[in-house]
């Protein structure tokens, strides 16, 4: 179960403490990222994606992301993506949800 605030629906998800958040929840604000990169930056979606197929890949075989591949990814999108938009709302949270 989820101790994470997801009802900000127009919103980016808002990661609790320093407690790692469940694949689950990784998995969804990938998904809300890769989102928000289609619509804003268009040219950034493979790096939303690779995060995506890096929690997916993780969700499969049990074993922790990649978190290099995840941060280079992250790290992508931060430097591209402007202040005050949701790519970069997302990106910060991953970030720091996955302690990177």
């Amino acid at each position: 179960m989820s101790t994470y605030n997801f009802g900000n629906v127009n919103g980016p998800a808002r990661f609790g403490d320093r407690a790692t958040p469940d694949l689950e929840t990784l998995m969804e604000a990938a998904d809300r990222l890769t989102e928000a990169l289609r619509a804003e930056y268009p040219g950034l979606v493979s790096s939303g994606e690779t995060i995506q197929e890096q929690l997916a890949e993780s969700a499969e075989d049990g074993l922790p992301p990649n978190r290099g591949r995840i941060r280079s990814a992250l790290e992508t999108i931060a430097i591209a993506a402007s202040a005050g938009t949701a790519s970069l709302d997302y990106t910060r949270h991953l970030l720091h949800a996955l302690d990177l």
